[in-house]
This record gives C-alpha cells, structure tokens and sequence, in this order.
C-alpha cells in the first residue's frame, strides 16, 4: 500500500517580525531584525537588555471573546491567534471541521511562564501569600493549554497532543503530526509551535546559564549572530507559527491551495549532555539523514538549509560540522542561513517558524539571510555558505530545516516543492 502524501495547506504566525505570515515573510526578506529593547520587564539591572519580542499584538483582533482571553497565558494566545490565521488560510472554520478527522500537534518547550511569575509574586507576598494565587494558574500555565485551546474553540474533536523536546519542540511536533495524517489517525492537522518566555524570570535563567547575548545591549538589531566570530549568545525570541498538514487526496477533492509537500521527518539523541550538543555533530546528522531517507531524496536534491543556528559557540560550529557529515560534499554547494538572526530564538515555536521559512523559500524562490554575517568565523569550522547579510534569488526544489534542543534531542524535517505525480 502506497504511503499517504501530506501536503501544508495553510500558514499561519506571530513572530518578532509581525503578527501574520505577510509581513514576518516580508521582514525576512529585507534582512530586517525584529530584536530590540526588553519592554515587557525593567531589564535595566541585567546584563541582557534585548530580545525578539512580539509587538502590538492583541488576541482579540483573532475573533477571540475577550472573556476567553483573560483565561489564556501569553504562549496560549500566540497559538491561538496563528491558528486561527492558518485555518482560515486553509478554507477552514469551526463548522466545516465539525466533520472533518482532525487534531493538533503543538511544541512548546517551557509553558506560562508569565502565569507562573505573576502567580510567585503572589504567592511569596507576606500581605498576599497563598489565597491570592489567581485561581486559574495551573490551567494557564501547563503547556497543553495553548492545543486544549484551539481545540475548544474550533470544535476539534480529534487528539490535541503538546510535545515538549526544548528547542526541538516546534519540529518534533510538525515531524509527529506528519505520522498522524500518514498513518490515517487524521486527515488534518493543526501543528506548530509556540513560546513566551520573555519575563524577569525567563531571561534570568538563561542570562546566568550564559547562553544569551549581552554584548550588544546598545545594538539590539546586531545581538543575534549567528556563525559570526562575534557572536556571544543567542537572543531570546517568542511567538507561533502553524502549519496545517493535509493528506493530499483530501486536500485536492475539496480544492486546497497547497503550499508544499511535507516530505520528511527524523529524530535522534545525542544521549551526551544535558545543554551542550555533540561537539563533533553525529547527533544531529543523523536526524537530517534520517529526514532525507523518509523524504526518499539525496543530499544533492536539497538546495537550501534553514540552520538551527543560535549563535552561541557549541551550537554554530558543531551544527556546520552535522551538515558536513549529513550532506557530504554537497554541503560546499548548500544555501544555509539562520533565520534566528531576524526573529531571535522562539524555543518551542523555532522549528515551526522556520519550517515555514522553508516553504516560503520554496514558493518564492528566495533563500533568505543570515543578517549580522560581517565576519565568519572560519577558525571556529564555520566555513560554509550561510547567506551573509543579504537574501538571494534562485531556485529551491527542496528545503530542509533542523532544531537542536537542550537535553540531546535533535528534529529534522523536510518540504519539496509540489507536484501532482
């Protein structure tokens, strides 16, 4: 029996760059950044000041009753608002997915983190303490919220699951809903990403794990970059991206524009460390050969390559070395860029995000850049073709986009250009 094919039908997203597809697209394009000053705190007394934040955004602007939304954290609302962006993409609503096999498949790598500090404050207040926790904490701040949500107000009946893989989250989750329509369990499926974890708390975590960018709190546009010899972290980022995944026959009876085939997912661990990568990249290689097998293409069928790339020093030159290993000599041939550069690290929603980088490449023919590229650093291994600073024109058949995430976990996955043989 011949494999089902899926195919992405509809995009949707919320991100540093814009609160829809059009002008995050747009954004990548120009090579602008989205990083700039922390407003949703007071970060004056940190020694990281910038991030990828969201800008004017409003969940009711989504059709959401704004009863509705005083009961969802910051993560919740972002998935909601670019679902409901992708769905209706799609041709969907609530009643025609009344009878249609549907589910869900979200990433978030940490959860509310807004609800849980707002809560805390709370809680270790002398004059508040325990009887002041906001009676809705524990439903806004578990992960599986944000899926529980959309599924409530879309009527989807089908599973609604939230994988959670750190960084990788937003590619496992697409990687999973993918078997999903495969196997016939759904026929559609609402998959993405989704993160907010731009709080006093959030930053601080990663601000004393020394992962996160601080030498260019002056220059926020120029914090996040990647594969640069400066480069001194990754910048904290937040938002969504959904993709609605479709089994192809379905998607043609009913007369679904389609986006891109999803051709391909792998998986591996590196079962090494618990935040570092495998420094010489077989971890992460091998979810990309894996990816490649499933999608039934060569490395050499491959044109473009969104990268992890966060911009701290494990990450950039033990990811150049797996794209060495996993393309081989087609590597020297490969477009990569990181799109982090522009819309900082979204954690859980990364891999969603740039999975819809990659179709939008593929369907504009564009590879997009890796702004803040002014000095690779070849003696660190970086010394492949990221796309310095400026996006270029050309032909993409096939695109791939991986995701690296605390704890070894590594997500590969693969999209080709539409064809109806």
């Amino acid at each position: 029996m011949a494999q089902r094919r899926v195919v992405v039908t509809g995009l949707g997203a919320v991100t540093p760059l814009g609160n829809n597809v059009q002008d995050t697209w747009e954004g990548i394009k120009a090579g602008k950044s989205g990083v700039d000053k922390i407003t949703l705190f007071d970060a004056s007394n940190y020694k990281v000041q910038v991030a990828g934040e969201v800008k004017n955004f409003n969940i009711a602007d989504y059709g959401v009753d704004p009863k509705d939304c005083r009961k969802m954290g910051r993560f919740t609302q972002f998935l909601v608002a670019a679902s409901a962006q992708a769905l209706k993409d799609a041709g969907y609503n609530k009643e025609n997915l009344a009878n249609e096999k549907c589910g869900i498949m979200v990433g978030n790598g940490i959860g509310g983190f807004d609800v849980i500090e707002a809560a805390f404050k709370k809680y270790f207040d002398p004059s508040a303490g325990v009887t002041r926790i906001p009676p809705l904490t524990a439903p806004e701040l578990i992960p599986n919220e944000a899926a529980a949500n959309v599924s409530m107000l879309y009527g989807i009946k089908g599973p609604a699951w939230t994988l959670s893989t750190a960084c990788s989250s937003g590619t496992d989750a697409l990687g999973n809903a993918l078997d999903m329509v495969r196997s016939g369990r759904v026929d559609v499926c609402v998959s993405g990403g989704t993160e907010a974890t731009i709080t006093g708390f959030g930053i601080g975590t990663f601000m004393v794990l020394k992962a996160l960018a601080s030498s260019y709190n002056d220059q926020p546009q120029k914090a996040s970059r990647p594969f640069d010899k400066n480069r001194d972290g990754f910048v904290m980022g937040e938002g969504s991206a959904v993709l609605i995944l479709e089994e192809l026959e379905h998607a043609k009876k009913r007369g679904a524009k389609i986006y891109a085939e999803f051709a391909g997912y792998g998986a591996s661990s590196d079962a090494y460390h618990i935040t570092a990568p495998l420094p010489d990249g077989t971890g992460g290689a091998l979810a990309i050969t894996r990816a490649l097998e499933d999608a039934c293409l060569k490395p050499e069928d491959v044109q473009y390559y969104n990268a992890h790339g966060t911009g701290t020093h494990a990450n950039d030159s033990g990811e150049t070395k797996m794209v060495k290993i996993a393309f081989g000599e087609h590597a020297k041939k490969l477009k990569i860029s990181s799109t982090k550069s522009m819309t900082g690290h979204m954690i859980g929603a990364a891999g969603a995000i740039e999975a819809l980088f990659c179709i939008k490449a593929i369907n504009d023919g564009f590879f997009p850049p890796t702004i803040n590229l002014d000095e690779p650093d070849i003696e660190g291994g970086c010394d492949l073709d990221y796309v310095p600073n400026k996006g270029q024109s050309g032909n993409i058949d096939a695109a791939a986009s991986a995701s690296l995430g605390f704890g070894g976990h590594n997500g590969c996955v693969v999209f080709k250009k539409y064809s109806d043989k």
